[in-house]
């Protein structure tokens, strides 16, 4: 997949350093995914979570952050939207 949006997770990286190899992993492994839909997500995050609009949030370390990412399957794009801690998530309206 195709990731646009990396500054949202350098950014959020250098905000939160105890999430950035989480980060950095998850960055790669999208990079190399061929997503179809999201079965092919669930397959390997089990605990990600869709909304509305193709609109994907996941779980990093530990469900201490959350990551969100809009999925265009036909495409093979992955536009990261937001990265921040649980706590932030729980306070915006997507």
């Amino acid at each position: 997949m195709n990731v646009v949006g990396r500054t949202v997770l350098i950014e959020a990286a250098r905000r939160h350093a105890d999430v950035k190899k989480q980060i950095e992993a998850w960055h790669a492994e999208v990079t190399e995914a061929d997503w179809n839909g999201p079965e092919d997500i669930k397959r390997r995050y089990a605990s990600a979570s869709f909304l509305a609009g193709n609109v994907v949030i996941f779980n990093i370390r530990g469900n201490k952050y959350r990551l969100v990412i809009l999925a265009n399957y036909p495409g093979k794009i992955v536009l990261v939207k937001w990265c921040g801690t649980h706590t932030e998530y729980s306070k915006m309206k997507f």
